[in-house]
């Protein structure tokens, strides 16, 4: 009994100490903190694979929201190595925690100017697109613009990103403000809100999952993702709205901790950008370094940008216009 008690002492003991310490070979992998989709996060993870990082790292998947809370409250004490991310979250958090390193030449080509802790990898894009055989059964005009689907006849039928968890949710949102202003994008919001109903969703690729079943026969969301459906065969049409195809840049930055493990996490996304940027384009299709091109297809109608530096504090102040639209809608809904 007393040899058992001892056995079970000494294997408790063990526990403890790798609890603690770590179980060695993970504690000097790079750990890679990303916001990106499963197709990026497969190409990044290829590009490492084929030269020279397979098994040298941990990739750990998060919202845009959670990843970004987590680099403006912990800076440089954040787990990750690399960090992949939002150019908008990378910026705020950069001005607040000085916690990036400069890397060279890793965006020396680029088409706009970024300081040198970052590395642009892709470039998401908003659109609107429909079921065609939902829109035909439903008895639903074809919308040209997401102020058109303020209309009544589209009642529960719009699908949309939750701009409060996912980064696609604020194209919508700059959008509307970007053509209409403030105070009139509210109520186009508002009545946009009304008609979404139960289709706001939490995630970027949300609501093309809803309009490819049938649940909502029109979405709002990424642009690359409709094309694709839509290639496939699927009965998905992407629309580009007039109020324009906005879009967002991801990038890659390295956290300053210093030591080999920092130079291997430089090395890393040097990599992922060299050889996985020709992959992320096709996937991603918004051209980000001079001399791309992407298929006159995947060539957006009308391209916009927010006027001005899109940081944390904008995501915030549209985030507070977005819920008091919100709260309007559901009033207006409890007064029918």
């Amino acid at each position: 009994m007393k040899w058992q008690i001892s056995v079970l002492l000494f294997v408790a003991i063990v526990l403890l100490y790798f609890s603690i310490v770590g179980f060695g070979s993970s504690t000097k992998k790079v750990v890679i903190s990303t916001n990106a989709d499963e197709e990026a996060i497969a190409v990044m993870k290829k590009a490492l694979d084929d030269h020279g990082f397979k098994g040298e790292y941990i990739v750990q998947p998060q919202s845009t929201s959670e990843l970004g809370g987590k680099m403006m409250a912990e800076g440089k004490n954040i787990e990750a190595d690399v960090i992949t991310q939002a150019t908008y979250y990378l910026e705020s958090a950069q001005k607040e925690n000085n916690m990036f390193a400069n890397i060279e030449n890793t965006n020396k080509s680029t088409k706009d100017a970024y300081p040198d802790y970052i590395t642009p990898l892709l470039g998401n894009m908003g659109s609107l697109f429909v079921n065609k055989k939902a829109l035909k059964e439903q008895g639903l005009e074809m919308p040209k613009s997401i102020e058109s689907l303020t209309k009544n006849q589209y009642k529960d039928q719009v699908a949309m990103p939750n701009v409060i968890d996912s980064s696609t949710g604020w194209l919508v949102i700059q959008s509307i403000l970007n053509e209409y202003g403030e105070k009139e994008g509210q109520k186009i919001l508002t009545q946009l809100l009304k008609n979404i109903g139960p289709h706001l969703e939490s995630s970027g690729s949300g609501p093309l999952k809803k309009v490819e079943s049938g649940e909502a026969a029109i979405g709002i969301g990424l642009r690359s993702q409709a094309i694709d459906a839509e290639m496939k065969g699927k009965p998905i049409h992407y629309i580009d709205p007039k109020e324009g195809n906005f879009s967002l840049v991801e990038a890659a930055a390295v956290v300053k901790k210093g030591g080999a493990k920092q130079q291997k996490a430089e090395k890393m996304v040097q990599v992922i950008q060299k050889y996985g940027r020709k992959d992320l384009l096709q996937q991603y299709p918004v051209p980000l370094y001079k001399g791309e091109k992407v298929d006159k297809q995947q060539r957006p109608t009308y391209p916009k940008k927010w006027k001005g530096r899109l940081t944390v504090d904008l995501l915030e102040s549209h985030q507070k216009i977005f819920q008091e639209a919100k709260k309007q809608a559901q009033q207006s809904k409890n007064k029918e």
